[in-house]
């Protein structure tokens, strides 16, 4: 009878929901038999190094896994780099924004009247000397060409939240990404320990037919 999907037992997983390789601990029982080909538990060990669990149910529904929804592992720590690169650019774009509204606060507790005289980078190599009057609002990019103006208070608390936010998403990639290389080296290992099983048993049959 054919296994159905409610029969699967959910894999353990991390926090972002990353199924953990199994280890085969008994190679013979994980094969079947004393006598099944190793070849194609091998191959399959070989694609799963670069596997990474696709599941498409519901969050607010128990997580059924299957085998039949496996992605690749590479696929994951790809997609993780380029997540991990953007945010490592886009944090201290955030913090010297974070420092001038910061700034601007400031001087509006203090009740600074004067203008403020700065200098504001053009790109790599080149940058503008500007008079900054006072001012009670800010205009902040978020992204896709949008620019929205906000009170200078509403500003400072939507950049603290957007730092926190990256700094807490940044740490939670290279741990997905320690997590990943982990069961890549768990894959490794239980190919090897399948291959040197098949060597073990080719060499017994040997002596055994000598």
């Amino acid at each position: 009878m054919a296994t159905t999907i409610e029969e699967v037992p959910k894999l353990e997983e991390n926090p972002r929901g990353i199924p953990r390789a199994p280890f085969v601990q008994d190679v013979e029982k994980h094969l079947g038999s004393p006598d099944a080909e190793v070849e194609s538990s091998i191959r399959a060990f070989q694609e799963a190094i670069s596997l990474v669990y696709l599941y498409m149910a519901s969050r607010s529904k128990p997580l059924i896994l299957h085998p039949i929804d496996i992605r690749k592992y590479k696929y994951m720590e790809n997609n993780l780099l380029q997540r991990k690169k953007g945010l490592e650019e886009k944090i201290p774009d955030i913090k010297k924004t974070l420092v001038m509204v910061q700034l601007l606060q400031d001087r509006k507790n203090a009740d600074i009247t004067e203008p403020m005289t700065g200098t504001f980078e053009l790109n790599d190599t080149l940058w503008a000397e500007a008079v900054v009057d006072n001012t009670d609002e800010v205009y902040l990019w978020l992204g896709a060409n949008v620019m929205l103006s906000y009170p200078v208070s509403d500003a400072l608390t939507l950049l603290q939240t957007k730092l926190k936010g990256a700094q807490t998403n940044l740490k939670g990639i290279v741990d997905d990404l320690e997590f990943i290389r982990e069961q890549v080296t768990v894959m490794e290992v239980n190919t090897a320990r399948v291959y040197n099983y098949d060597v073990r048993r080719r060499r017994q049959k040997g002596l055994t037919k000598s």
